[in-house]
């Protein structure tokens, strides 16, 4: 099986084995993400559906956050990303504002950053020298002290994380109007 990802610039080589299947894997997840928000107004993708804070349009711009930190975490190492152990309320304050579509955001606009994010990550998966590749993790109450992750396993957490709020998002969207993404 080969996977093809390109550009409007450049094309990405042909890649298979293992850069295939997490170029696939990252493709399923992410289409189930963007296909909750399908024929939906720039209204309806900031609406809170359940007893949670999350809306459809801030699920999709959350994930593109994790996934550009993540990718520029394989790239950059642990400077790509702040000392968590660090942050004050404002700093969590102002993350909340990617969970939720803020004043003058589209969901056109939301999904096309995704788009951007993600055409980027798939051209580092079929480029980069060694996905066994390691970086120390940055400080976080979350992460072990002196942990490292390889790029694979960074790779399989963007996969991971993605899955999940599709999940969350398909709740969501079932909670609006009653469509979902399966069954």
């Amino acid at each position: 099986m080969t996977a093809t990802t390109s550009t409007a610039t450049t094309a990405t080589p042909t890649v298979t084995g293992e850069r295939a299947d997490l170029l696939v894997a990252l493709a399923k997840q992410r289409h189930f993400l963007r296909f909750t928000t399908r024929d939906l107004t720039d209204e309806q993708a900031g609406l809170r559906t359940t007893a949670s804070a999350l809306c459809l349009g801030g699920l999709v711009k959350h994930v593109t956050s994790v996934e550009r930190i993540w990718a520029n975490f394989i790239v950059e190492g642990p400077s790509a990303m702040p000392d968590f152990s660090a942050w004050t309320e404002a700093d969590f304050a102002r993350r909340e504002g990617e969970f939720r579509m803020l004043p003058g955001e589209t969901l056109d606009g939301v999904l096309a950053v995704y788009e951007e994010v993600a055409r980027r990550t798939d051209d580092l998966v079929a480029t980069l020298p060694d996905l066994d590749a390691t970086q120390p993790l940055p400080k976080a109450p979350w992460f072990e002290p002196d942990t490292e992750w390889s790029a694979r396993r960074v790779l399989m957490h963007v996969v991971a994380e993605t899955a999940q709020h599709a999940g969350h998002a398909d709740i969501i969207r079932e909670s609006l109007d009653g469509a979902k993404s399966m069954g």
